[in-house]
């Protein structure tokens, strides 16, 4: 602003210098005005060349002067509270002291509780997960070991479909080996169930692919497309688990 009035002085001292010249020489109003112009844009350049050195000066002065403010409030802060800790009795300074371990172990306190009940909440999942393997280890444990004992439960399957029904009224001995392995493989079945292993024997049943393996298709009229017909061979689950789909012959559908 300074600089800016300099400026606009010296501007007018030259066209009152002007003024009087061209008075004197009874010059007219024209020639005045045109040399006030030429004299203005002769000063204003050099002029506003200094007007922005002195402003770039004048904002490193000002961000000086904020950074010594601020180191002269921190200094100031710093020295008020020595001061007021200087004017605090033993006591005072005792309490503030404690006071000030007491915030601390509230805030460590705190940090250690939710840790700890994140690691309880660690813990109790991860429970639950070994809880959930340990029963799936123990449910499924005896599949390889049911697969091969399917085979012994088709053989006794094989064994009584092996028996004529008009031999077994004929011969009592024939009578009595049919009903004895009709009797080992109801135990073997048993004991089969008892272990979680069922049989799976669809007759009749909706055609399900999760559950039996289709052999064959026939068409049939008085029976519903996609029905289970025949059982060629039953399937067994192990705790509700298909350890072996049942081979069935299905209804086919005339139309496809």
């Amino acid at each position: 602003m300074r600089t800016s009035t300099m400026i606009l002085r010296g501007v007018a001292r030259n066209a009152a210098l002007n003024v009087r010249a061209s008075a004197m020489a009874n010059a007219s109003p024209m020639f005045l005005r045109a040399s006030a112009a030429a004299v203005c844009r002769s000063q204003v350049p050099s002029r506003f060349s200094g007007v922005r050195f002195y402003a770039d000066e004048a904002n490193k002065e000002t961000q000086a002067d904020a950074n010594a403010g601020a180191e002269s409030k921190s200094s100031e802060g710093e020295a008020k509270k020595e001061e007021d800790n200087a004017n605090l009795t033993e006591e005072q300074k005792t309490i503030k002291d404690l006071q000030a371990k007491l915030d601390a172990k509230t805030k460590e306190a705190s940090e250690l509780k939710d840790r700890l009940l994140r690691s309880i909440a660690d813990f109790r999942n991860l429970q639950e997960v070994t809880k959930k393997d340990v029963q799936k280890a123990k449910d499924f444990a005896l599949q390889k070991f049911a697969k091969d004992l399917l085979e012994s439960v088709d053989n006794f399957g094989h064994a009584l479909n092996a028996f004529k029904p008009e031999t077994v009224e004929k011969s009592q001995e024939i009578s009595d080996l049919y009903t004895g392995v009709q009797m080992t493989k109801d135990v073997f079945e048993k004991t089969l169930r008892k272990h979680g292993i069922k049989k799976l024997d669809p007759l009749g049943e909706t055609f399900d692919p999760n559950k039996h393996e289709a052999t064959f298709e026939i068409p049939q009229p008085d029976k519903e497309p996609g029905t289970v017909f025949h059982v060629q061979q039953v399937g067994y689950t192990l705790n509700d688990r298909v350890i072996r789909p049942a081979k069935v012959g299905i209804v086919k559908d005339p139309e496809n």
